[in-house]
């Protein structure tokens, strides 16, 4: 069986799942087969692995880092919330049903052998499986049926390094303030603290390194710098979803659904220069942007009424109408149809009109469609022509089922019209000669010339990949991590 290591953190968005990420990375680069692991993600930021099957986007991400094919393995819970109160449960990446969070609270200690059983098979193939906790390992309300921090620590003899993040403040009452909470033979699990996003000069946080590890009787394992790479978040709190600058060259307005997911579908323009993509969620930031992106939601309906009641509809319809290329994926397809019925409640019930700037019609059923896809763009008219014929890769997830008398998109659905644009495709901006026919036609559009070339995104990410990995072997106690390895608490 594989030796493990846990990342536990002081709260949400510590930074737990890039260092995963980089110590996956970095077994790969010293010659063993490491795998992710989190028994439980909370995210709407999913994706579809080759044989059909749905995880938290962040287990994809760090896959990759590990040079592996992303599992359903290494994310056996996935919970994508749908309302403030409740989420569609995923388990072994299909869907299970729709719970309130009191009711999956009562039940979820029944997943304990599907998560077992994920991890023991993981386990089996691997060296070293990287487990990582969610949100703070000191949650004591929910400590009794816990299956993600201490609880798994525990069903799988986990060691344990305890994440907290400076940048946020109050690193000395996240770390020493978890290590009070917890009880004796957690505490004894946790081998060492990693101080994580630090700027500024080390060497005069060494009173710190004395304190926490005086009072806290653990280990400093390493203070990580507050790294500048360009890896996939899945995390609400991300920094990617700020207004952001329009100062770009080409200015492309994402907006900021209430119930956003997937928005690393853009992430592959943030790799050009001269582009600045903005998350809007106020009308009045909208400006006048080159392009307008309407990403997935978990809530179709809920969503398309917020963008209504919020001005967004009336903005994009007079952006269309002057020729301003608008692109909708999955929900955002949905929505700029005619209409949207989800009558069997799948994602809240109801039904609404749409934008109405495509011929389409969508409802929803209680069968999920979740496949790996690869095609080719039809023969597209309109602003984005240059797209016809090229080749796209990618995957889709969604319940609802779109039909109209619109002109297909893609060589396997969906449609446009005029500089109208939709489809099902999750990272259907990926390949390069794809993203780089978008910003060429946008720059001519101002009557400018796009001199730059198609940029592959998956050498890219691999470039990131390693410099994560670059700057966290450089920051953490490597030796004391594989000590920490070689024993069991």
């Amino acid at each position: 069986m594989a030796k493990n290591i846990m990342l536990q953190g002081t709260m949400s968005n510590v930074g737990k799942s890039l260092l995963t990420a980089a110590l996956c990375r970095i077994f790969r680069q010293d010659g063993y087969s490491a795998a992710p692991f989190k028994s439980q993600n909370m995210a709407l930021n999913s994706y579809i692995t080759k044989d059909g099957l749905e995880i938290g986007r962040a287990q994809a991400m760090q896959a990759e880092c590990a040079g592996l094919e992303p599992s359903v393995l290494m994310n056996p819970i996935l919970l994508k919330p749908t309302t403030d109160v409740g989420s569609q449960v995923i388990v072994n990446g299909k869907v299970r049903g729709n719970m309130r969070a009191t009711e999956y609270f009562r039940h979820k200690k029944e997943l304990i052998p599907d998560i077992l059983a994920a991890y023991n098979a993981l386990a089996e193939k691997h060296d070293i499986i990287v487990i990582e906790g969610a949100g703070s390992a000191a949650e004591l309300n929910l400590k009794a049926d816990d299956i993600v921090n201490m609880g798994l620590a525990k069903l799988v003899d986990a060691s344990v390094l305890l994440v907290g993040d400076i940048d946020r403040g109050g690193i000395f009452a996240q770390l020493l303030g978890t290590l009070m909470l917890i009880e004796d033979d957690e505490r004894a699990r946790i081998k060492g603290l990693v101080v994580n996003k630090f700027r500024g000069d080390k060497a005069i946080f060494q009173s710190g390194v004395d304190i926490l590890e005086q009072r806290g009787n653990v280990p400093v394992a390493g203070i990580v710098p507050y790294i500048k790479c360009d890896i996939e978040d899945e995390d609400s709190l991300s920094d990617k979803l700020g207004n952001g600058s329009v100062n770009g060259i080409i200015n492309i307005a994402v907006i900021h659904l209430p119930h956003i997911s997937n928005y690393t579908d853009f992430d592959v323009f943030l790799q050009y220069s001269g582009i600045s993509v903005r998350y809007v969620t106020r009308y009045a930031d909208l400006g006048e942007p080159d392009m307008i992106m309407i990403p997935g939601t978990k809530s179709t309906i809920a969503d398309m009424r917020w963008l209504r009641e919020a001005g967004f509809e009336a903005a994009i319809k007079k952006a269309a109408a002057k020729g301003v290329p608008v692109f909708g994926i999955c929900g955002g397809y949905q929505m700029l149809g005619r209409k949207i019925a989800d009558p069997g409640n799948s994602e809240g019930g109801g039904e609404t009109e749409g934008i109405g700037l495509l011929n389409t019609e969508t409802v929803f059923s209680s069968e999920k469609h979740q496949t790996q896809t690869t095609g080719n763009f039809a023969q597209v008219g309109g602003v984005l022509s240059a797209l016809s014929g090229l080749k796209f890769t990618g995957y889709e997830i969604h319940m609802g089922e779109t039909s109209g008398n619109a002109v297909p998109l893609l060589d396997c659905g969906g449609a446009y019209s005029g500089s109208v644009y939709g489809c099902y495709i999750h990272g259907i901006f990926d390949e390069p000669d794809v993203s780089s026919s978008v910003i060429k036609t946008l720059y001519e559009r101002k009557g400018l010339h796009f001199d730059g070339s198609g940029i592959d995104r998956r050498t890219y990410k691999e470039k990131q990949f390693d410099i994560l990995a670059d700057e966290v072997r450089k920051a953490l106690d490597m030796e004391l991590v594989y000590r920490i390895l070689d024993q069991r608490s």
